[in-house]
């Protein structure tokens, strides 16, 4: 039963509010001014909420507006306005502080049911795709995450625990290559934890305007150098070098330089991990316009349409036919790093044939 908060200086109106919605088997809770009403929103925590726009004061409805979207109780709680004076003005200042509808006065009962099932409807649609998505990242995490945390894990115990065992008949190049595969578990282990909690605080600041702001308010001066080198690093540890072409030029981009790092990290790392040696593996960085614009072109087995559609947090394709490491995390990571900083991230390319991975970055505004 969804519950219902009307909020009126005006008994009879509630009175008739109350009994049109029981009718329709809503819970209806009732409140006579802005205060009564902010406090039974943050007790109750209703599914919606019908608030006259002037009842102990003019403006009162939208004063509380105001309040509830800043508590972060309340903000997400559907709103419609009540007013007998919905004229263009009022109702663009009602939107703007996020009103969900605006209800004109005298109203139907019909127009009352409308606009109530409509808001409740648009609620349910977006906690249904919302727990759509849980589901799937929770199963996607439950099948994933037990084989990408044992792999690593099982090289760093099986080679410790033959070190321990059996040195002293080891000879020194069997240990030297020892510790090398476990240096090569713990940093894969690292990563995977690295990128798993890159993710998560990414996510918390996707949903917090003024964490948004501070990130776009960093610099980057010289992104060719870093492009250079992280490239560099990631091609040596791939054995591909050879294979690694570079053509950058410096422009300021509006992003940190550990951010920075990491989206040239991830996309250098895929387009090696997933083409072959001796193939070229491209990094283009110029300044176009107002933005920035890296791309990283390999001759890899790319990505099908349907896979470029699905790039996701904990999503890796065609897991069976290929033996891939991680969670499927980095380009995510890229991704959101850039939409976060108001860029974009574009992939080109056919299955088979390669694949193009662009992204652009706005320039910093230097003073």
């Amino acid at each position: 039963m969804s519950k219902i908060l009307v909020i009126d200086d005006e008994i009879w109106l509630r009175e008739m509010i109350r009994l049109a919605l029981i009718q329709r088997s809503f819970e209806v809770i009732e409140a006579f001014d802005g205060a009564s009403g902010f406090e039974a929103a943050r007790k109750e925590m209703p599914d919606l909420i019908l608030c006259d726009v002037n009842m102990d004061k003019a403006g009162a409805g939208y004063v509380m507006l105001e309040k509830l979207r800043e508590d972060n109780l309340t903000a997400a709680i559907p709103f419609i306005l009540m007013t007998g004076l919905a004229d263009p003005k009022g109702m663009r200042h009602g939107m703007e502080l996020g009103a969900d509808d605006y209800l004109p006065k005298p109203f139907k009962i019909e127009e009352l049911y409308a606009a109530v099932d409509a808001r409740l409807r648009k609620v349910r649609t977006v906690r249904e795709e919302a727990e759509r998505k849980l589901s799937q990242l929770r199963n996607q995490i439950t099948l994933m995450m037990p084989h990408e945390m044992r792999t690593p894990l099982n090289g760093i115990i099986s080679n410790a625990e033959l070190l321990a065992v059996s040195a002293d008949s080891l000879r020194p190049a069997d240990i030297a290559e020892m510790g090398r595969e476990i240096a090569q578990s713990g940093q894969r282990l690292e990563r995977l934890i690295e990128n798993f909690l890159i993710y998560a605080q990414l996510e918390i600041v996707a949903n917090d305007p003024e964490n948004i702001r501070a990130l776009r308010a960093a610099t980057t001066f010289k992104p060719a150098t870093i492009a250079r080198e992280f490239s560099v690093l990631n091609a040596e540890r791939m054995g591909r070098l050879p294979d690694l072409l570079i053509e950058v030029a410096d422009a300021p981009v509006a992003i940190a330089e550990d951010y920075f790092k990491k989206i040239i990290t991830e996309l250098v790392q895929n387009a090696f991990k997933f083409s072959e040696a001796d193939s070229p593996v491209r990094v283009r960085l110029a300044a176009a316009g107002d933005h920035i614009e890296l791309s990283v072109c390999d001759q890899g087995r790319g990505f099908s349409t349907e896979h470029i559609r699905r790039i996701d947090a904990y999503v890796q394709f065609e897991r069976k036919m290929q033996d891939q490491e991680g969670l499927g995390l980095g380009l995510t990571i890229a991704k959101k790093l850039v939409e976060l900083h108001g860029g974009a991230l574009m992939i080109e390319g056919k299955k088979g044939s390669g694949s193009t991975v662009t992204v652009r970055l706005p320039l910093a505004k230097l003073a």
